[in-house]
């Protein structure tokens, strides 16, 4: 047999025949195929994913359902995932990005949340390169059209290039949604005798096995992967969150599932599975496009703005009733029973038999073979005395604010609707994103960062540093973080120095989460992210949502004000290794970059909040990409303000200007608050750069550029 025509393994065929005690026909062939596919099963991951930390005092629900839920106080929750959309992304991108945006909001509308804002993760190839701009293009107009369309405004994001992602380009679309604790929807609570009903769009050809299709490497003919590609309709997605929050609101929900990846299969399949019951399902009951469509083709299409709903058969016409009033189609496909038998009729004959628990998790893992490559250390190798100290500052500075990762990202976020809901306080462009809720003082803060060159250098300390990154925005910003959620991004696992560098990296992020008290509450996979030209970085992407008590307690950035002191706390001994300045010059990625201190990034986040909470400060940045010059310009840039820096650090400026990592901040204190803020950061690296004030940035011995010139490198970006 041609296992490979179904997209399974010798191996699994086998494990299938066991468990069924016959051979698997066609029809279950295909449906195991996908449901056991990369995407679905995280065959190669499952076991590493173990080593993240999901439980902590705000969360209210961690893995294991369609998005993480954490406490917000008062009986109010927030619910988030980030997912990823790369090979649609890749073939077609406009649709690829859109149907990515709506599949992550029926995420977490599945829970019963309300859907109020959205964030992505954007890696484009070179811009140089040929299919960049169309990529790009595509996938950031995808993002925007879906979104505004749809109501959900997209308030931040991450966007990056390398050459790296030219054939690969990454859409991960991350949503979050508030929810009444005390009425959450689950995907475990079905109970034998209810009725198994499709909301929302009909059934078409439209992504049919998908799930399979996103867990191979893309193939040279990117066309052959179209009919792969979903086809999205933000208006039919609009309609079918309002009825689904209606019908909640009424009562009339028992369980609910969003049908993403491998369609109806995976959505009715996971609820029998995890609610302890069997299903019958009729597909000849389930509203089609194509009437001439296979029973496999219903059973795995990724048609988009679809719901699957349990229903006690006395709501059922109620339920019928809400539907029709937001013009969706809404029928009965099936109803629950007693034990773990998951029956596919068509027409009254029976094409597929087989225990719900197979089919969600009876795919045998995949222990791929991980070696650390043999030079890898090689990459660490780098020789600081022979970088030429730069001749022009100047020069230098603009050079690294004008690369394409560094650069504003104005002609990405101005396609967003950032501002619909009314709740956004602060959008893209900024550190930190921030979200009123109606009805409470507090503040909801989001941060969204990756860092694939460190994670590619060392992805123990890139993976950490990741984390890092995010906690330390939220905590300059006087947020506490209560939990994240991932995409993890990578090439083949099946390459053994692939796979090493995805579990050092997830190794790593571990860690950074058990040291600052910030469990994984969700998250996604997604692997075989290369090309014939080549593999992706390691690239995972985290999303770290925290909470502001109140307004008052919410500390911007770029708010300097005339004769402000600026501050820079942290250690002095930061990296070039992986960092922009570096790729800047032109230069690849090498150098081994800081290790991770779980000890000193604690430290640093307490007296982060202390800063924030005390108002001990007027204005804080957590460094990240471009270092302490980076900070400097950014905040002079928003603020209108310029500086006189002092660096009296015996060492080199480059380093001490343009390294990264490490827990480092820029704040900006008022006269009469130097006492306080001198207290709070009493015992950890604390260094006076200088006065805010004037209308030039200028760091002696260093640059020296007028407020002017920056602001238009930020207006004309």
């Amino acid at each position: 047999m041609d296992f490979s025509k179904y997209g399974i393994r010798k191996e699994e065929f086998a494990a299938a025949e066991a468990a069924l005690g016959r051979e698997p026909n066609e029809c279950e062939l295909r449906i195991l195929g996908v449901m056991w596919s990369e995407h679905c099963s995280y065959k190669s991951t499952k076991h590493l994913l173990k080593h993240f930390p999901t439980r902590g005092p705000k969360v209210i629900l961690g893995p294991g359902e369609n998005a993480g839920i954490v406490d917000l106080g008062d009986g109010l929750g927030a619910a988030f995932k980030a997912e990823s959309h790369n090979h649609p992304s890749a073939v077609a991108p406009y649709q690829g990005a859109a149907t990515g945006v709506g599949g992550i909001i029926r995420d977490i509308l599945a829970l019963g949340a309300r859907p109020v804002a959205s964030m992505d993760g954007l890696f484009f190839g070179d811009p140089e390169h040929p299919r960049t701009g169309h990529l790009s293009a595509g996938i950031v107009k995808g993002v925007g059209d879906y979104g505004n369309a749809v109501g959900v405004p997209t308030v931040g994001g991450k966007t990056a290039y390398d050459s790296c992602y030219n054939e690969n380009p990454l859409l991960n679309a991350f949503c979050i949604g508030l929810v009444e604790l005390d009425k959450i929807v689950s995907s475990q609570t079905a109970r034998p005798g209810q009725l198994v009903v499709l909301l929302g769009s009909k059934t078409g050809r439209d992504g049919i096995a998908g799930a399979a299709f996103a867990s191979v490497e893309l193939s040279e003919d990117a066309k052959e992967s179209r009919p792969s590609i979903q086809i999205g309709d933000p208006f039919a997605e609009k309609m079918l969150i309002e009825a689904c929050l209606e019908l909640k609101e009424k009562n009339l929900i028992v369980s609910m599932q969003d049908m993403g990846a491998a369609g109806i299969t995976s959505s009715s399949s996971e609820v029998a599975a995890k609610s302890g019951v069997g299903m019958k399902l009729h597909f000849d009951r389930v509203p089609l496009r194509a009437e001439d469509m296979e029973p496999w083709e219903i059973a795995l299409s990724e048609s988009q703005e679809r719901m699957l709903l349990i229903v006690e058969p006395k709501n059922i016409d109620e339920v019928c009733s809400v539907a029709r009033k937001w013009e969706l189609d809404c029928a009965v496909i099936g109803e629950t029973e007693e034990g773990d038998d998951y029956s596919i009729f068509f027409h009254g004959e029976k094409v597929a038999s087989l225990p719900a628990t197979l089919i969600g998790d009876g795919c045998p893992p995949i222990h791929w073979p991980a070696e650390k490559p043999a030079d890898f250390e090689k990459r660490w190798n780098f020789d600081l005395d022979g970088l030429p100290v730069p001749g022009d500052w100047n020069q230098a500075l603009l050079s690294l604010l004008g690369t394409p990762s560094m650069a504003p990202k104005h002609w990405i976020s101005e396609q967003y609707d950032s501002m619909v809901q009314l709740n956004t306080v602060r959008g893209p462009g900024h550190p930190v994103s921030v979200l009123r809720v109606k009805g409470k003082e507090s503040l909801i803060a989001l941060v969204l960062d990756a860092d694939p060159w460190k994670c590619g250098l060392d992805p123990f300390s890139g993976g950490a540093e990741t984390v890092a990154r995010t906690v330390r925005a939220l905590s300059v910003a006087g947020a506490e973080p209560l939990g994240l959620t991932d995409c993890l991004n990578f090439p083949s696992p099946e390459v053994p120095g692939q796979y090493w560098a995805l579990e050092e990296c997830i190794k790593g992020m571990a860690a950074a989460c058990v040291a600052l008290g910030c469990p994984v509450v969700s998250g996604n996979v997604s692997l075989y992210n290369e090309t014939k030209s080549g593999a992706i970085l390691p690239t995972p992407v985290v999303g770290t949502v925290g909470l502001i008590p109140s307004p008052d307690d919410y500390l911007l950035s770029g708010a300097w004000e005339e004769g402000d002191v600026l501050f820079f706390v942290g250690p002095c001994n930061p990296s070039l290794a992986g960092s922009q300045y570096l790729r800047s010059l032109g230069l690849s990625p090498a150098g081994r970059p800081l290790g991770f201190s779980g000890e000193a990034e604690k430290d640093f986040s307490e007296r982060a909040l202390r800063t924030a909470r005390a108002k001990a400060a007027r204005s804080g940045r957590a460094l990240a990409g471009g270092g302490l010059a980076a900070a400097l310009a950014k905040d002079s840039a928003e603020s209108g303000l310029g500086a006189h820096i002092t660096l009296g650090i015996p060492t080199r400026k480059d380093v001490v200007l343009f390294g990264e990592g490490g827990a480092r901040a820029l704040y900006s204190v008022p006269m009469s608050r130097v006492p306080l803020f001198k207290a709070i950061w009493s015992g950890y690296p604390c260094l006076e750069l200088g006065r805010a004030g004037g209308d030039s940035l200028s760091v002696d011995g260093a640059f020296s550029l007028t407020v002017a010139r920056l602001r238009e490198i930020w207006r004309n970006n």
